[in-house]
């Protein structure tokens, strides 16, 4: 079965349109984010906290989350959810200086909770209506297509911004979420309804047993958070305004770097895709780390920082979406939605702390390629890691 054949389910069809259009639009107003922190002159700390502002709501919020997600049904919930994000892309436009960043930061929490609500809920729905071959490839092209948005949104927001700027920048974002609610009015889907008696609070204590009781779940988890190692975003705007600004504009110089590693993150699935695989799995993360090694080297130059960038973002989404369907097939269908969001709880808390180690350890004087160099390593242990799993879990 092939993507082709997949995208003909109706669900998975429709679902896929949604995602296309909300997240090119979320990507396409990040450039016009981080270029307007550049513009208010703020530091590396701050510009750092922001990015992880944006992960947080994946990590405090993630056992709320999942009863929710269990416990409303899925139409419904995305419908609030994409309203909620209009709102707050509309909100951004009224940030014009650094004295209103906590605002920018409130705004920025409210959107990606409901983001972050928004994700776990499809990664959820997948595995209820969808099994074997057909929910790999699902789980692929979702990364594909957030590859692709990313990669396009990036390249055509940092030219947005850079010629019309910021607002109109957030008005085009609000208009594609209203695109995406349209598309969803016209979803048709039909989900057995399954009813939980059980308190809110036993629901929250039952997730966490039941996760701690799988010990094996749990290591997959860890795996896939260390794909957090590659949240790049403060490290690519450092870049932008320290050392590239000179050549190319902020905003095109942040725009041109993130659609690069996205092109990587887009193309890749198409060759690893067929050949990744529970035995071989750790070489992919040694690849991966290799490949940020190779961008520390080469980040000097833009040009060829460009071309490491590539490189870098080709095992990435592969290495996402396999990681996400073993935790899928070793979950039971009635913890799905709880589960999912604590996977998504440590995956951010991952991004978090890469973007919080990226702002200070620049803040204290260490080189970016130093601080990229240690991301590689990163994976490199995460391999060695794999094959003790692997030894253990899997023999």
């Amino acid at each position: 079965m092939n993507y082709i054949e997949t995208l003909q389910h109706p669900v998975i069809r429709r679902l896929s349109f949604i995602q296309l259009i909300s997240y090119f639009g979320t990507w396409f107003s990040q450039v016009a984010i981080y270029s307007m922190l550049v513009s208010f002159h703020a530091d590396a700390v701050t510009i750092a906290i922001t990015a992880a502002m944006s992960m947080l709501p994946a990590v405090v919020l993630a056992p709320l989350i999942g009863i929710i997600i269990d416990k409303i049904a899925f139409k419904r919930l995305m419908l609030t959810l994409l309203l909620v994000e209009i709102s707050m892309t509309l909100g951004f436009i009224f940030i014009n200086s650094l004295k209103y960043i906590w605002i920018l930061m409130i705004l920025i929490f409210i959107r990606s909770s409901a983001a972050s609500m928004l994700f776990s809920a499809q990664m959820s729905l997948f595995p209820k209506i969808l099994k074997g071959k057909m929910l790999k490839n699902t789980n692929e092209i979702h990364s594909i297509i957030w590859s692709f948005t990313y990669a396009a949104g990036m390249a055509v927001g940092g030219m947005v911004t850079h010629y019309l700027g910021v607002d109109l920048a957030f008005s085009i974002d609000a208009t594609l979420y209203i695109i995406a609610v349209l598309l969803l009015l016209g979803l048709k889907l039909s989900l057995e309804k399954v009813i939980y008696a059980d308190s809110n609070w036993i629901m929250f204590i039952d997730g966490f047993k039941y996760l701690f009781k799988h010990k094996k779940l749990l290591h997959l988890i860890l795996l896939h958070a260390a794909i957090g190692l590659t949240s790049f975003d403060a490290l690519t705007t450092l870049l932008s305004d320290y050392q590239y600004k000179k050549l190319i504009a902020v905003p095109l110089a942040i725009g041109w770097m993130n659609a690069t590693r996205a092109l990587g993150l887009m193309i890749g699935p198409f060759f690893i895709g067929r050949v990744i695989s529970k035995e071989n799995l750790h070489y992919f993360f040694v690849l991966q780390g290799l490949a940020i090694l190779l961008w520390s080297v080469l980040e000097f130059n833009f040009y060829y920082a460009l071309f490491a960038l590539f490189v870098t973002g080709f095992f990435i989404t592969t290495l996402w979406s396999y990681t996400y369907l073993l935790i899928q097939e070793e979950t039971e269908s009635k913890y799905m939605g709880r589960v999912i969001s604590y996977n998504d709880m440590f995956f951010m808390l991952s991004n978090i702390a890469t973007a919080l180690f990226i702002g200070y350890a620049a803040k204290w004087g260490m080189a970016l390629e130093e601080i990229t160099f240690i991301l590689g390593l990163g994976f490199i242990a995460t391999a060695g890691y794999y094959i003790w799993f692997k030894k253990s879990y899997l023999s």
